[in-house]
């Protein structure tokens, strides 16, 4: 027998597979169709993604407004007299816990620590029912339970093996409980030898087979299904699929949190475990509900960041192997979506092929394809300008930056200051220089809660500290751009991190570049050349340090490790002296942690046993060293919070490699 709220659910689908394709303008006009919580939810999921992906104050509002509507009405749902389906009213609460989650996550894409602790007060009011779905749904964990990695895994091994969460097999379910009730802790895998219960979806959670091998204790278990438990159909699909969600996507978001808003609510109780957040995700992306899709979303976007920004990753193959399963899924339903032809290029760049990244953007780009979702085609724009630059095309990415002020509102100051930087590189100064003029008053016109964004407030001292070298030169303010050694697209590429994933041709195009700057680096004999008649390019600390920076950096991703060494240390060094640039001391330091890993890794690719004392003692100092950035990364330090997320993500990768090599965390 049909679930009575099976039809509903798969008109709600048809919208969302519309939004997948590209046409969110379909999606809305099936969404207002009807006034029922999944309707009313879908379009609140509109107006979030338009939000999150164009930081659109406007479409905060707007999504606020919807998910507010939607978490009301599933309520009321929630609350409602059930038939005698078990479990009935299962799928409301879900559609609730996706509402107030959503609700979390639209007040903290202000990115201000008020923003936050409205996200940290919705999802306290979401915790309970996260414990209480995920204990029914779940109620002997994720062991055993398909993700597409583990998919992609059984077609190259002939055999199906799901791995197991490192925290999962070890200790139990962390969940938070808020400070009016008591902490819950529930286990995950069960005693060594008792029987593993039978959950009431164990037909669809079931990861294996009914009778299964089990991971911890040894033995052999069955699992009884019970005559009255539900038929398996699309509502049940969802309460799994959605359970796994809401819990991966809850625990995941509070770990992501900037620490000092995790201190800052730490009096609620909240804990965390990210791996097995990532875990219940993937459980969630390998089914078919609308729930998997957002799931492989999320791990899409964490398993790029991680890529591009963490430095170094404990087992990047792995990574790169899951993030294109989950891609390929996706993609084969959803072929005109943008958000998964952006995660194929990204997939290509971070493979360090940038060029064939190139090609599928500019492919997505083409007008022949679905573009009435903006803000996902943005994404691409925005993606597409960030490669170009990665592989010095500057013409073509100052034309995609200068492009994105077309799309969307949020700095284009900081498009048009990475813009001039393109020009510089180009020799086009009288451009560039039209292009800074224009920066000013682009500032002036984009407050957010009445502040200037990160990027924009580092822009304006850099645009103090060029006119203020050109004034102390007895040289016109109106021509600045004179003063100015080094692009501030290589600069503020920095904390993009495009120097880490280029060719090593690219890098030594790079080195030759700052090392022609006057006065030579005196710890490489560059190639020199003359500058501005008596003058140097680069004239005070705030310069030297980010030459040296910039050198390390690209040092490193050409295989050079101890010049890489030299210079990076070089920078750190100079930090006592840095006037404005204030925010190099704690990258440098972090960068050089980078390195520590970098290196060792080179040595284990030619002999393993060479390399296996020296990861012990890498990781060490690499640890000792973010001690040290996070240190130097403080509220007035430019750009802290990227720092702090970069921080925490290298530390989950040394962690791992820990456990990789079996090395205590205390060695």
């Amino acid at each position: 027998m049909a679930h009575p709220n099976a039809a509903l659910l798969e008109s709600t689908t048809k919208g969302f597979d519309a939004l997948f394709s590209n046409d969110i303008v379909a999606a809305r006009k099936h969404f207002s169709g009807k006034d029922d919580p999944f309707h009313v939810l879908g379009l609140g999921v509109c107006a979030f993604l338009e939000a999150a992906l164009g930081m659109e104050a406007g479409l905060m509002e707007e999504a606020t407004r919807c998910l507010t509507a939607a978490e009301l009405g599933s309520r009321k749902m929630a609350k409602a007299p059930k038939g005698r389906r078990r479990h009935e009213g299962l799928e409301w609460e879900i559609m609730n816990a996706d509402a107030v989650v959503l609700l979390g996550l639209t007040q903290a894409l202000s990115e201000s620590y008020m923003g936050y602790l409205q996200c940290m007060y919705s999802l306290n009011s979401a915790h309970s029912k996260f414990t209480k779905l995920y204990k029914t749904v779940f109620p002997n964990g994720l062991e055993g339970h398909i993700t597409p990695g583990s998919l992609a895994s059984s077609r190259s091994n002939s055999s199906l093996k799901a791995a197991v969460s490192r925290s999962e097999a070890a200790s139990s379910l962390s969940v938070a409980s808020s400070a009016s009730t008591t902490a819950t802790t529930s286990t995950i895998a069960p005693p060594k030898s008792s029987p593993i219960r039978a959950g009431f979806f164990s037909r669809l959670t079931s990861g294996i087979t009914s009778s299964t091998p089990s991971l911890l204790g040894g033995g052999v278990y069955t699992e009884k299904v019970e005559e009255e438990f539900f038929e398996e159909g699309p509502v049940e699909e969802l309460i799994v699929a959605g359970t796994a969600f809401g819990f991966g996507l809850f625990n995941l978001v509070f770990s992501l949190l900037p620490k000092k808003v995790q201190l800052l609510v730490g009096f609620l109780g909240f804990k965390h475990d990210r791996q097995l957040a990532l875990r219940a995700l993937a459980v969630s992306a390998a089914k078919d509900d609308v729930h998997g899709v957002f799931s492989g979303l999320v791990l899409m976007t964490y398993h790029g960041v991680v890529l591009l920004l963490s430095g170094y990753q404990a087992n990047e193959q792995r990574i790169l192997r899951e993030y294109k399963a989950i891609v390929d899924k996706v993609d084969k339903k959803y072929p005109q979506g943008a958000l998964w032809i952006l995660n194929r290029a990204k997939i290509l760049r971070m493979s360090h092929d940038a060029e064939g990244a190139i090609r599928v953007l500019e492919e997505g780009l083409k007008p022949e394809r679905p573009h009435s979702f903006a803000q996902a085609d943005t994404l691409l724009v925005f993606e597409l300008a960030w490669t170009l630059l990665s592989q010095r095309r500057y013409e073509e990415a100052a034309n995609m930056f200068i492009k994105l002020t077309e799309l969307n509102s949020w700095s284009h100051a900081t498009y048009y200051f990475i813009a001039a930087g393109c020009h510089i590189s180009l020799g086009n100064m009288d451009k560039a220089q039209k292009l800074f003029d224009t920066i000013p008053d682009l500032i002036d016109k984009k407050k957010v809660g009445g502040k200037d964004l990160p990027t924009e407030v580092f822009i304006k001292k850099k645009l103090a500290f060029y006119k203020e070298k050109q004034a102390r030169r007895g040289a016109s303010e109106r021509m600045f751009v004179q003063s100015i050694g080094i692009s501030p697209a290589e600069e503020i590429g920095v904390f993009w991190n495009t120097h880490a994933r280029v060719g090593t041709l690219i890098a030594r195009a790079h080195i030759l570049d700052m090392s022609a700057l006057t006065p030579p680096p005196t710890i490489v004999i560059p190639i020199s050349r003359s500058g501005t008649p008596g003058f140097h390019d680069l004239d005070t600390p705030d310069e030297l340090a980010l030459r040296s920076l910039l050198l390390g950096i690209n040092y490193r991703t050409a295989g050079e490790y101890l010049t890489a060494r030299a210079f990076l240390t070089d920078a750190y060094e100079q930090y006592p002296r840095i006037k404005v640039s204030t925010w190099i001391g704690g990258v440098s330091m972090f960068e050089l942690a980078v390195l520590d890993l970098k290196e060792v890794e080179s040595l284990e690719r030619v002999d393993v046993s060479e390399s296996s004392s020296g990861w012990t003692e890498a990781l060490k100092n690499a640890s000792a060293k973010l001690d040290v950035a996070l240190g130097l990364s403080t509220s007035a330090t430019d750009l802290s919070s990227r720092l702090d997320s970069r921080i925490a993500m290298l530390r989950d990768e040394i962690t791992s490699k820990r456990e990789m090599l079996g090395i205590s965390s205390s060695a």
